[in-house]
Order: C-alpha cells, then sequence, then structure tokens
C-alpha cells in the first residue's frame, strides 16, 4: 500500500511539472517564396503570428525583423486592428526592422472580452517589403525588450509571458529572381553582346 501511494505521489508530480511548462511562439509567414524583379523591384508581405500554450489571447509583445542583406530596399510595418497601443521603430537599412512593440487594452483589475482576431494563432501584424536584385533573403524574428509575446486568459484574467517559460522565434525565406520570360531576356541580351564583340 505504501509503495503505491508513493507511485502515485511522484505521477502527480511529474503531471505538475509538465502542466507549468510555458511555450511561446512567433512566426512569419511570407505572401510569396519567390519575387519576381524583372521590373526592378517586387513587393511581398510577411505576416507575424503569435501563439502560446497558456492563454487564450495576445496581450502584448515587442520584437524585431532581421535580414541584413542589401536586397532589402524597404521595409513597413502595420500592426493588427486589435492592437492599440504600438510603438514603430521604423526601418534601420541593410534588410533590418527596428523593434516594434504591439498591445491591446486590458482594463486594469477586469476582465475583458479580447477582439476574436487577438486569439492566441492569429496575426500581431504584417511586414511589407521592397527586394530588387537576384538571390536569396533569409528573415529572422529578434525577441523584444521585455518580452516577445504576453498572453491572457480572458476567462479569468491570469497573464503569462515568455519570460516565464519557452520562446521559439520564426524565420523564412526569399528567393528573388526575375520571372522566367525574364530570364530568357537577359540570356538573349547577352547573347547578342558576346556576338558583337566577336566581330
Amino acid at each position: 500500500m505504501k509503495k503505491s501511494r508513493s507511485i502515485i505521489l511522484l505521477s502527480m508530480t511529474g503531471l505538475a511539472t509538465a502542466a507549468s511548462a510555458q511555450n511561446f511562439s512567433l512566426s512569419i509567414v511570407l505572401s510569396s517564396l519567390t519575387a519576381d524583379t524583372s521590373g526592378g523591384s517586387a513587393v511581398v508581405t510577411a505576416t507575424v503570428y503569435g501563439d502560446a500554450d497558456v492563454g487564450t489571447h495576445m496581450l502584448g509583445g515587442s520584437f524585431s525583423l532581421v535580414s541584413n542583406s542589401q536586397m532589402v530596399q524597404d521595409m513597413t510595418w502595420t500592426p493588427a486592428f486589435w492592437s492599440s497601443f504600438n510603438t514603430d521603430g521604423g526601418y534601420a537599412g541593410n534588410g533590418n526592422y527596428n523593434e516594434t512593440n504591439y498591445a491591446q487594452l486590458w482594463p486594469l483589475g477586469g476582465i475583458f472580452p479580447p477582439p476574436p482576431s487577438s486569439a492566441l494563432g492569429m496575426a500581431i501584424g504584417s511586414f511589407e517589403i521592397t527586394l530588387a536584385g537576384i538571390g536569396e533573403v533569409q528573415f529572422d524574428l529578434v525577441e523584444g525588450t521585455p518580452f516577445a509575446l504576453e498572453t491572457v486568459d480572458a476567462k479569468i484574467g491570469t497573464l503569462h509571458n515568455n519570460t516565464d517559460g519557452t520562446l521559439s522565434l520564426g524565420s523564412a525565406s526569399i528567393s528573388i529572381l526575375p520571372a522566367p520570360g525574364g530570364l530568357s531576356f537577359f540570356a538573349l541580351g547577352g547573347f547578342c553582346l558576346s556576338r558583337r564583340r566577336r566581330r
């Protein structure tokens, strides 16, 4: 009898430890995996999503986006409609975006009905990115200060943020190249140029 009690106690302790694990994530999804720059430049959208295994809705946070690529000509950030308090660090150049903060209003000491679009797994906002040149660019999300994601449980009002758990930050890559027709145009131009030089 004593042995079975200790086994039950150990298994309950294991459950409590597993239940206290908190995982948070920011992911990034590009509107396209390729960009056609045969017209000089191309614009793609990179949407940032937030998720966690605690809480029901996103409350706020902070992050930046980096690529360190000169093929990025410009970037702008638009927060989701539910995010009413925002600071925008702006484009830093060289394919990097300064820290941006997002947050929604939460009444002190009260429980509120958050907008459905702020539920976990939904969009935080999106970057509009202007690209030029030929090559591949990788975008990486970077945690901001004091945390990247805070969540709220709309039923009981408890708050959680990634400093109390683990945070996973997403990345995405895009290939920049002219459309197939544009490539054949460049190839033909190179062929004509090489024929001209032979004369």
